[in-house]
């Protein structure tokens, strides 16, 4: 049962940063915050299917769960390796690539940053930060470099801690799965 809560804890707290990232203005991207309260969701209902099939000891259930979480620890892991394995110059490929792409989240980061542009701000472009009234806006590149492997490290120790869980949880179900159920009729078995 430690593992299903560890599984609702994770999904509780993707939920939870998704909302508060949006109540707080710190995202305005409703992709974003939709894919990250999706897969709360779907993970909350994971771990409620595992947890209905350890209290019934219902062993469908008790497969797919087991199969969907080593599914998931297997995402979870290869993600978590990958943020902790990036240099600096591949963080700052992948910022960039990030600001290229997504309007939204360039207005949001320059709102939170108090930057304009990514290396060079042009004063033809647009920018949503405060410090363009004083024109001493500095580029949004240096700042965010400065958070990213800070960030990046956060997420994959707590996401390889997380997985390490996972990967316990999957062996634990694979075992009170193959245990007969002590609520059965004993002479079923004969």
């Amino acid at each position: 049962l430690c593992v299903f809560s560890s599984l609702q804890l994770v999904s509780l707290l993707l939920i939870g940063i998704a909302a508060w990232g949006i109540g707080f203005g710190l995202i305005s991207s409703f992709k974003v915050v939709g894919v990250v309260i999706a897969v709360g969701v779907f993970l909350f209902f994971i771990a409620l299917v595992g947890l209905i099939g350890a209290v019934k000891h219902h062993q469908v259930l008790l497969f797919f769960y087991m199969i969907i979480l080593l599914l998931v620890f297997i995402v979870q892991f290869s993600v978590s390796c990958a943020c902790l394995a990036l240099n600096e110059e591949q963080q700052s490929e992948l910022l960039e690539v990030g600001w290229t792409n997504t309007n939204s989240a360039r207005t949001d980061i320059e709102r939170n940053l108090n930057c304009c542009g990514f290396r060079v701000f042009y004063q033809n472009e647009t920018c949503a930060a405060d410090c363009l009234r004083t024109l001493h806006c500095r580029p949004c590149a240096p700042i965010m470099e400065e958070y990213a492997g800070m960030v990046l490290r956060f997420v994959g120790g707590i996401g390889l801690f997380f997985s390490f869980t996972e990967i316990l949880g999957v062996w634990l179900t694979y075992r009170y799965r193959n245990q007969k159920d002590p609520r059965a009729n004993p002479s079923a078995f004969i």
